[in-house]
C-alpha cells in the first residue's frame, strides 16, 4: 500500500483523558505516522471530533441537527490543527486542511492541492469532515480516499479488528480475519456507517482496521502483516 488514508478517531487522541486532547498520545501517533511517511508511505489522514464534540450527541440533546453537525465539524478542525502540529514536531511536513473554508486558521481542502501535497510527500489531515452536515466522519474518510486514489482506507480502532461481539465484554467473541461489505452491512458490525461502506465498496476500496494503540501496528499493516481484519468484495 503506498497511498492510504489512515481514519484517526478523535477518542484516540484522549488517552486516558476523559476529554479532549492528550498531548503525549497524539505525539506517539505522530511519531508512529512520521516513520511510516519516511519509510515512503503516502498517508492522508481524516480526523473524528468525538473527543471534543460530536454532533449527533448533540442532535439527542434537542439541538438542531445541522447546528450540531456545524459544530463537530469545527471540533475535527481542532484535532486536525493538533495532530498536524504533532506531526511536524516529529520530523515530517504535515498540511492541515478544512472542507469547511477558515483561512486564517488552514488551508481549504480541494482535491487537486491535496493530491499534489501527497505527490510532494506532505501529509495532509484533513478536517472539517465532508464540509456538509448530516454526514459522518467515517463517510468523510470514505469519500476522501476515493477523491484521493488511495489504495486502503485504514480504520484505527481501540481493538485488533472486527468480531462479532464486543471482546471487552464478551471473552468468547471471535474476530474475523476477512470480512465483505455485503457481510458487514447484513451482519450490523458497525465497521464504519453505511454510507461509508456503501462508498468504499462502489469505489473498490478495502477497509484495513487495526488496533492503533499498538506500537508498530501502522507500519505493520501497511507491510501486510500483524493482526486486523480486512475488509473487502
Amino acid at each position: 500500500m503506498t497511498r492510504v488514508l489512515l481514519k484517526l478517531s478523535g477518542e484516540a487522541l484522549m488517552g486516558a483523558s476523559p476529554f479532549g486532547i492528550d498531548l503525549p498520545t497524539t505525539r506517539e501517533y505522530a511519531r508512529e505516522i512520521a516513520e511510516c511517511a519516511r519509510d515512503g508511505a503516502s498517508i492522508a489522514i481524516v480526523v473524528g471530533g468525538g473527543n471534543i464534540f460530536r454532533g449527533m450527541a448533540g442532535a439527542a440533546k434537542g439541538m438542531d441537527r445541522a447546528s450540531a453537525d456545524y459544530m463537530g465539524m469545527l471540533a475535527t478542525v481542532m484535532n486536525s490543527l493538533a495532530v498536524a502540529q504533532a506531526l511536524r514536531d516529529a520530523g515530517v511536513a504535515a498540511r492541515p486542511m478544512s472542507a469547511i473554508p477558515m483561512e486564517s486558521i488552514c488551508e481549504t481542502y480541494t482535491r487537486y492541492r491535496a493530491d499534489e501535497y501527497l505527490k510532494s510527500g506532505e501529509i495532509v489531515v484533513l478536517g472539517g469532515g465532508t464540509g456538509s452536515p448530516f454526514f459522518t466522519t467515517d463517510s468523510t474518510a470514505a469519500l476522501r480516499a476515493a477523491e484521493l486514489g488511495c489504495s486502503a482506507i485504514l480504520k484505527a480502532t481501540q481493538v485488533d479488528g472486527v468480531y462479532d461481539s464486543d471482546p471487552k465484554t464478551n471473552p468468547a467473541a471471535t474476530r474475523f480475519e476477512t470480512l465483505t461489505y455485503g457481510e458487514v452491512l447484513a451482519r450490523d458490525l458497525r465497521v464504519m456507517d453505511s454510507a461509508a461502506i456503501a462508498l468504499a465498496r462502489d469505489s473498490g476500496i478495502p477497509i484495513i482496521v487495526f488496533d492503533i494503540h499498538r506500537d508498530g501496528a501502522l507500519a505493520d499493516v501497511l507491510a501486510g502483516r500483524g493482526r486486523f481484519t480486512r475488509v473487502a468484495g
